[in-house]
């Protein structure tokens, strides 16, 4: 599910801090730092798309992400991928290098990295 520019701004503090009070995240925001009761209405959006959840002590309410910035990420990254570059990564990867004009050392570097982290997730398998 797509968040809004909003959404996601809540929803980086969230992660961020691992949990916190409609005051606390308000002040992770910069200036100028939105409403209250705007942040508390893009919480409890966000609690209704289960993307977090809340624990209540009486009148006061710890605000927790319930989905994790890496399964977020992903699934944003792999929309990406699939709405702008025909799901191919090949594509994807070299529209990047080339509007982040990467060197080839850079790019060799980039691939070491990947085929390290594949070997430890064959060894893990």
């Amino acid at each position: 599910m797509q968040l809004t520019k909003a959404e996601e701004q809540v929803m980086q503090i969230l992660w961020k801090m691992g949990e916190g009070l409609v005051k606390d995240i308000r002040d992770h925001f910069d200036e100028p730092k939105p409403a209250r009761n705007t942040v508390s209405t893009v919480i409890r959006i966000l609690e209704k798309k289960g993307f977090v959840g809340h624990k209540d002590y009486g009148k006061v309410f710890v605000y927790y992400p319930l989905v994790m910035k890496k399964e977020y990420s992903g699934k944003q990254l792999f929309g990406l991928m699939n709405d702008y570059f025909n799901n191919s990564f090949p594509a994807m990867a070299s529209f990047f290098a080339r509007e982040k004009d990467l060197s080839i050392k850079d790019l060799e570097l980039l691939l070491e990295e990947t085929k390290l982290e594949l070997s430890k997730r064959k060894k893990n398998d």
